[in-house]
C-alpha cells in the first residue's frame, strides 16, 4: 500500500481530494482428483489442493470530464499446482500474474517459493476523457468485444476461458482506446494496444491496431471489424437479432496469417428467459468453430500447428479442435440462491465436460460460489486428458471441486 499511496502525488492527487474508493475480497480454493494417467500425478499425487486470494483496490477520480482509474491487486498464489500448468480449456482462474508482454511492467514480487507466491500490481491504471460524443482512454484498461457466451472468437484481448468462475474483472492491457457515438445511436471505436515480443521488445509486430463499428440492422444490431493484430490481418461481422422471445447471435471471424494463409472462425448462439414454475430461468445454446484447431490431436503438443499454439501462448484461445458445442442453464431456486449449469462438448472426439455452481448472494456486497467441473473422456482426448506423450502421459482431465468468496466494501 505504501508503494500505491507513493504514486497518487506524481499524479496530481492527494487522498484529502475524495477519492473514490471500492475494495474487494476475494478467496479462490480448488480440490482437484487427478485421472492416474496425468503428469502431475505421476510426478506428484492425487487429489491435489490449491488457493488464490486476492485484495483489489479501486480507485476512481473525476476531475471535470477527466476520470482517473486505478485498481491495485495484492495476490497470493499456493497449492500443488503452483509450479503446473493448467491444461488447455481448463482455466478456472485467470489471475494475471505478471506483465511480461505489456509495455507497462506493473507487478512487484512481495514473496515466492516452491508452493507459493506473493505480489501485487496495478491492473487499472488509465486516464479517460468524456465529452459530448467522445471518449478517450489512455493507460492500463480493458476491452471486450464479441458476442460469445462460452468461447470468445472476435475477443483478441485477454478473453476468459470458457471454464473460468471469476469474470468480475479482465485483465488489463496498456492500449489507446478513441470512442464517437453518432446521432443515429451507432458507435466507432478505433483502439491501438502496445506488447513486447519474445524478446521484451515493444514493437508494432507484437501488437495491435484495431477499428470496430457498431450499428443497427432492422431491428437487430450489426458490428464490424477490421484489425491488424500480431502480423495478421483480422476481419470480423458480427449480429445479434431477436427471434421470437429469443435473441440470435453470431460472430464470424476472418484471419489473414503471415504466410498469406487465411483461417475462418466463428459462433453462433440462442438464447431465453422463461419462468419455469416460480423460478426465473435462463437458457442458452452455442456452437464454436475454432479455424486454428485440428481434426485430430497429434500424441505430441510439438505436432500441434504453431498458429494455434501460439495464440494459445497468447492467452487467445484455450482449446485446440475445430469444433464444439455448450449449453448452459441459469435457475433461481430463491432470491438469495442461484444455479448455473454448463455442458461443453467436443464434435471431434465426443468427449465433454459438465460445470455447475450454485451462487449465494445475500446482498451486493458478498457472494459465495461452490461447484464443480466433471470431465468425461478418454486418456488422449481433449477433456479426457490432453496427451503430452500418447495416452500414457497426459494433461487435464481431472475432476474438481471449487469454492469461491468475494466480499465487497
Amino acid at each position: 500500500m505504501k508503494r500505491l499511496w507513493c504514486i497518487l502525488p506524481l499524479l496530481g492527487i492527494s487522498p484529502a481530494q475524495g477519492l473514490e474508493v471500492d475494495v474487494r475480497l476475494k478467496l479462490f480454493a480448488t480440490g482437484s482428483a487427478l485421472p492416474s494417467h496425468d503428469i502431475q500425478r505421476q510426478l506428484d499425487d492425487s487429489p491435489i489442493y490449491d488457493m488464490n486470494a486476492d485484495m483489489r483496490l479501486m480507485f476512481r477520480h473525476d476531475v471535470g470530464s477527466v476520470t482517473l482509474l486505478m485498481d491495485h491487486s495484492t495476490t497470493l498464489i499456493s497449492g500443488d499446482s503452483f509450479a503446473f500448468s493448467n491444461a488447455p480449456g481448463s482455466t478456472l482462474d485467470q489471475t494475471p500474474t505478471d506483465d511480461e508482454r505489456r509495455i507497462m511492467d506493473l507487478t512487484w514480487n512481495i514473496e515466492d517459493g516452491t508452493r507459493h507466491r506473493s505480489f501485487h500490481r496495478l491492473d487499472r491504471l488509465a486516464i479517460q476523457y468524456r465529452k459530448g460524443d467522445w471518449g478517450v482512454t489512455v493507460g492500463r484498461q480493458a476491452v471486450s468485444w464479441g458476442n460469445g457466451f462460452v468461447f470468445q472468437p472476435m475477443d483478441l484481448f485477454n478473453p476468459f476461458a470458457p471454464t473460468t468462475v471469476d469474470r468480475d474483472y479482465k485483465a488489463g492491457d496498456d492500449l489507446v482506446l478513441i470512442e464517437r457515438l453518432f446521432a443515429d445511436g451507432s458507435d466507432l471505436q478505433l483502439l491501438g494496444v502496445g506488447r513486447r515480443d519474445a524478446d521484451e521488445e515493444v514493437t508494432g509486430q507484437a501488437g495491435s491496431l484495431a477499428a470496430k463499428w457498431h450499428g443497427f440492422l432492422g431491428e437487430g444490431e450489426l458490428e464490424l471489424l477490421a484489425a491488424r493484430h500480431v502480423s495478421d490481418e483480422v476481419y470480423g461481422v458480427g449480429l445479434r437479432f431477436p427471434l421470437g422471445g429469443a435473441l440470435l447471435r453470431s460472430d464470424v471471424i476472418a484471419t489473414r496469417l503471415r504466410d498469406g494463409t487465411w483461417e475462418i472462425s466463428g459462433l453462433l448462439n440462442l438464447d431465453y428467459s422463461f419462468a419455469l414454475g416460480d423460478h426465473a430461468t435462463y437458457v442458452f445454446g452455442e456452437y464454436f468453430h475454432n479455424g486454428f484447431g485440428v481434426d485430430k490431436l497429434p500424441t505430441n503438443p510439438l505436432l500441434l500447428p504453431s498458429a494455434l499454439t501460439d495464440r494459445i501462448g497468447r492467452g487467445e484461445l484455450f482449446n485446440l479442435m475445430k469444433d464444439y458445442f455448450a449449453l448452459g442453464a441459469n435457475i433461481q431456486w430463491h432470491p438469495l440462491w442461484t444455479q448455473t449449469l454448463v455442458v461443453i462438448g467436443n464434435l471431434h472426439d465426443g468427449s465433454s465436460l459438465i460445470q455447475t455452481t450454485i451462487n449465494y448472494e445475500q446482498g451486493d456486497h458478498q457472494r459465495l460460489q461452490f461447484g464443480a467441473v466433471l470431465p468425461f473422456g478418454r486418456a488422449g482426448d481433449e477433456f479426457g486428458g490432453v496427451p503430452l506423450l500418447g495416452e500414457q502421459i497426459t494433461a487435464g482431465g481431472a475432476t474438481r471441486g471449487y469454492l469461491r468468496w468475494v466480499y465487497y466494501f
